[in-house]
């Protein structure tokens, strides 16, 4: 479990939340007196994680000159930088050939937090032999600003379905995945979106999830990243 790789998505513009972080990537945002990306970087280099790929594109020299080759934390990273907006499984596709030679790898949504347990989740995926990839969901009591994840009693996922705006309770996609192998035909080069594109098409195939009850939180609105002051700054 020590050698998975975790390719982290953090080239994102970041329009809503330009109002309150303008001149930098909202990944690069302050939670007190570190980055949202550094804390997401030590809660998995804390589980063991060393090994990262970042998916970069807007303002991606500001990441790189932070990051740079991970040596600060101990870790190693490499980028892979898109020169114009490929969406989230463009972006990984551009990055598949850093983890040819890995039949597992963790990916996360740089602008998002989610508590969890890496070697739990390894665990769980590796029980379901079918999986082509499992989904970290959360329970939230509003799920109408995310679109639901409707899942059977043995895990397996049924159906994506759309946000509908509805404040109503539901499990959500919370932006962590383990992808094997397999997974990477079922993504197109070019641009393209996991959420609405590859996993609904992909659901046949073998997609599983895994309900984590830890702290979920996103910086994606001025609202959310002010919360996230109060949650994150004891980490």
């Amino acid at each position: 479990m020590n050698d998975i790789k975790a390719i982290l998505l953090v080239g994102g513009l970041g329009t809503r939340l330009r109002p309150v972080v303008s001149s930098k990537p909202k990944v690069l945002a302050s939670i007190g007196d570190r980055s949202f990306l550094e804390l997401l970087v030590c809660h998995l280099r804390s589980q063991g994680v060393r090994q990262f790929v970042m998916c970069t594109g807007y303002l991606s020299d500001q990441i790189e000159s932070k990051f740079g080759d991970g040596t600060r934390w101990n870790i190693s990273i490499e980028y892979s930088k898109e020169e114009r907006p490929l969406g989230t499984a463009g972006a990984l596709k551009l990055a598949q050939r850093y983890v040819e030679d890995d039949a597992e790898v963790l990916v996360l949504n740089g602008d998002s937090f989610l508590e969890i347990d890496v070697q739990a989740l390894m665990h769980f995926h590796y029980a379901h032999a079918q999986a082509i990839a499992t989904i970290s969901v959360v329970r939230v009591e509003d799920a109408g600003r995310y679109g639901t994840v409707n899942v059977d009693s043995n895990g397996r996922i049924q159906a994506f379905m759309e946000k509908t705006g509805n404040s109503v309770p539901g499990l959500i996609n919370a932006g962590v995945y383990v992808f094997n192998h397999a997974i990477w035909d079922s993504i197109p080069e070019g641009p393209s979106s996991l959420e609405r594109e590859v996993f609904p098409r992909a659901v046949m195939r073998g997609l599983y999830a895994r309900q984590e009850r830890g702290m979920f939180i996103d910086i994606g609105t001025p609202s959310d990243y002010a919360r996230a002051q109060e949650l994150l700054r004891p980490i």
